[in-house]
């Protein structure tokens, strides 16, 4: 068995992880990624597994196998957070989390022994931070992101507090979340093995709701309560972190507390600014110059470079200078207004809020449409969904904007998904 027949499972597996909206370039670095990850023959059996979540059943009726030895299969999986898996109604339910907010991270959300972690953090780093092509096609596909900033909640004024939605709170997700989970966080946990990590806390990368369940379950994750998950919160606000979460109104799966060094997010934030890769908060930082000293304070906390000293024109000192805002490049976290020691920085509404997804397959359908690979999603496996799988897509379809809807039917070109799309339209 040479090189050359392992390559073409680990391709088909690289083929399996592009049925995402996200996907995962291939690369020489994702080939050895996944190689780490997953054995020569869980390659194999992960590359034919459905998109949608299913059962042993389901997976036992792909590989031919016997339903107690894919289940032994799935379990292994799943203990590796490689697969997700859920109690559901219809009882045990797994599903392939995607690279990136999913089994890239939870690769490195805790010190383990059974696979290389350092040699795993250089391929991230490589492949992620070095490469651009993952995180271009991840951050800056589309109008839909995957993630989105939180704003610093003690940064709001009384006035703003009451504008700001619940599902705009971090603190709000954490109160309403079925489970709770915090681990490493995957960023400075890889960066600390390029000898590249600051001193932010890594304890600190927050999980909620099926996910959190699964990875407390497999012990990738520690069960908190909501108190101190609020009190990580507070530290993290307290380390000019910022919150960046799941694009989504609903089940929020993640909230990941972010610095601008080492942070994925945040590096392309700054990278792709052009493509608005993070989806803002829905605030403005507003500099009152008369009381700004220059310090630059703000400046050095705003993870995105959102911030700039210009020279006040001031003519009795000529030296002065003031913070000046790039609207186009800020995410409204409110970081710099928590520095901002003679209050020249306040938040103010934002002019118009862009939509957020209601939740996960709201979001995956906007974002399949935008990158074009709508059918890929629909078509998965070339079989006909369960009903209840169908009933979420067509949900989420007919959320769209009467346009948006109108691609989506193109996009499949399908004459059933558009009589269905007509039928309960």
């Amino acid at each position: 068995m040479g090189h050359h027949h392992s390559r073409s499972v680990y391709d088909r597996l690289t083929e399996r992880l592009n049925r995402f909206p996200q996907g995962a370039p291939p690369s020489e670095h994702l080939f050895r990624i996944l190689s780490i990850l997953f054995s020569e023959r869980e390659a194999g059996l992960v590359a034919v597994l459905p998109i949608k979540p299913f059962g042993v059943a389901r997976a036992a009726a792909i590989w031919k196998v016997g339903e107690a030895e894919a289940a032994t299969v799935l379990d292994e999986l799943a203990s590796r957070a490689l697969l997700v898996d859920m109690e559901t109604e219809e009882g045990r339910q797994f599903v392939l989390p995607p690279p990136m907010a999913g089994f890239f991270e939870f690769s490195m959300m805790r010190t383990r022994t059974d696979i290389d972690q350092k040699a795993l953090a250089e391929l991230f780093y490589q492949y992620l931070n070095v490469e651009e092509d993952f995180v271009r096609a991840l951050f800056a596909g589309g109008e839909t992101q995957l993630g989105r900033a939180f704003v610093s909640e003690p940064a709001l004024s009384p006035e703003n507090a009451l504008h700001v939605l619940d599902f705009e709170r971090a603190s709000e997700v954490v109160k309403t979340a079925t489970h709770l989970g915090v681990s490493r966080c995957y960023c400075r946990h890889k960066m600390e093995h390029v000898g590249r990590a600051c001193d932010a806390p890594q304890d600190i990368c927050m999980t909620f709701n099926t996910s959190a369940a699964s990875l407390v379950k497999h012990g990738h994750a520690r069960r908190v309560e909501v108190a101190e998950a609020l009190d990580l919160l507070r530290q993290a606000r307290d380390h000019g972190l910022v919150q960046f979460g799941e694009n989504v109104r609903e089940g929020v799966n993640f909230i990941c507390n972010c610095c601008g060094c080492c942070c994925e997010a945040m590096i392309a934030a700054r990278r792709f600014a052009a493509a608005h890769p993070i989806h803002t908060a829905p605030f403005l930082p507003a500099v009152a110059e008369a009381s700004c000293t220059g310090c630059e304070r703000c400046i050095r906390a705003c993870p995105v470079e959102a911030l700039a000293a210009v020279s006040a024109n001031d003519p009795k000192q000529s030296k002065r200078t003031v913070a000046r805002l790039d609207a186009d490049r800020c995410l409204g976290c409110g970081v710099c207004v928590r520095t901002c020691r003679p209050g020249a920085l306040t938040l103010e509404a934002r002019p118009a809020r862009r939509l957020t997804p209601l939740n996960g397959a709201h979001r995956a359908v906007l974002m399949a449409i935008e990158r074009g690979t709508l059918q890929d999603m629909v078509f998965d496996n070339r079989l006909l969904w369960s009903h209840r799988a169908l009933a979420t897509f067509l949900g989420a379809v007919l959320k769209l904007p009467p346009a948006q809807r109108l691609l989506a039917s193109e996009q499949v070109r399908s004459r059933y998904l558009e009589a269905l799309v007509r039928r309960w339209a």
